[in-house]
């Protein structure tokens, strides 16, 4: 080996990569963080923006019956994502059971050797005839309710079912198919009976928020008692179940004083409150911003209002 010339061979092959380097391959495109990275965060901000739009659902119904307007409230990404578990819990459970089933099945098939026969003549028209009646009992719910899907998440079940069942009648017959239809079937199957799966379960978070909302209503009684206390008049006594006191002592920060609410809920510097007597044929929600001219006092409702000091 001349003298300056570059080494080859084993002991060249042994000496360590520039750290540079060895950083570039780390963070590069190609490795193997960014791609566990984008096989985590991918999925979790796929999940993220589902539960999402259900915690919206659910919280868009919920105040929809009191007759607000859930964009008023602030609610944060955080209180949406929250709520959708509620509105998410009986769909995802329903399709991991489903799910588990389908496997169970498929393993007891294997084990015990059992093949799938091709379907009698008779039958095939039958099966072909009840997918075009599911299938179109749930497209009709687009143009309008009738008797026969009107009941919750029966459309977008019946258009799964119709779907899957005019997809899975050929395959009996063992009739052989080119592998374009193949793949278009799976394509149709995947996106309709995907929507179909989401509008049910956007049915339900919905039925979810509008029965909450009539429990919460029912068990009124049961919610925080709110006294607000005003440095000037807010014109509530004019609701129904609303009482206003004019406080006589001419050195309180807060004149007037009203009783006979419930809180609904507190996001951010404002306050959903209702009456106690609230319903909802003629009842009104006040939706009031935390101010230093207002001032909250909250007790279980539990305590009697005679127990409460009558003056400000």
């Amino acid at each position: 080996m001349t003298e300056g010339s570059p080494e080859t061979g084993p002991a060249a092959a042994k000496q360590p990569r520039p750290a540079a380097d060895e950083a570039a391959s780390w963070l590069g495109t190609d490795s193997p963080i960014i791609k566990v990275l984008g096989a985590v965060v991918a999925p979790a901000t796929a999940l993220t923006a589902i539960f999402f739009y259900f915690g919206w659902s659910r919280a868009f119904w919920f105040y929809d019956y009191l007759g607000v307007d859930s964009t008023l409230l602030g609610l944060t990404t955080q209180d949406y994502v929250f709520l959708s578990v509620d509105g998410l819990f009986v769909p995802l459970v329903t399709a991991a059971c489903v799910g588990l089933a389908v496997l169970v099945l498929r393993w007891v098939r294997t084990r015990l050797g059992i093949r799938v026969t091709p379907a009698p003549r008779v039958l095939v028209p039958l099966m072909v005839a009840a997918g075009l009646m599911l299938l179109l009992n749930g497209v009709s719910r687009i143009f309008g309710e009738t008797i026969f899907n009107r009941q919750l998440a029966i459309a977008p079940l019946s258009l799964a079912a119709g779907v899957l069942l005019l997809v899975y009648t050929p395959r009996l017959t063992r009739i052989a198919r080119p592998r374009w239809v193949t793949v278009l079937e799976l394509a149709v199957v995947l996106v309709l009976v995907g929507m179909s799966l989401f509008w049910a379960a956007n049915d339900y978070s919905a039925a979810v928020g509008r029965s909450r909302a009539r429990e919460f209503v029912s068990q009124l009684s049961r919610a925080p008692a709110v006294v607000v206390y005003s440095a000037h008049g807010l014109s509530l006594q004019h609701v129904p179940g609303i009482r206003r006191t004019r406080c006589e002592d001419p050195d309180t920060a807060y004149r007037f004083r009203y009783d006979g609410l419930k809180l609904v809920l507190r996001s951010g510097d404002q306050y959903l409150l209702v009456p106690a007597d609230w319903s909802r044929a003629a009842g009104v929600a006040l939706l009031l911003p935390q101010s230093d001219t207002l001032r909250f006092e909250f007790s279980p409702a539990s305590v009697r209002a005679t127990t409460r000091p009558p003056s400000c």
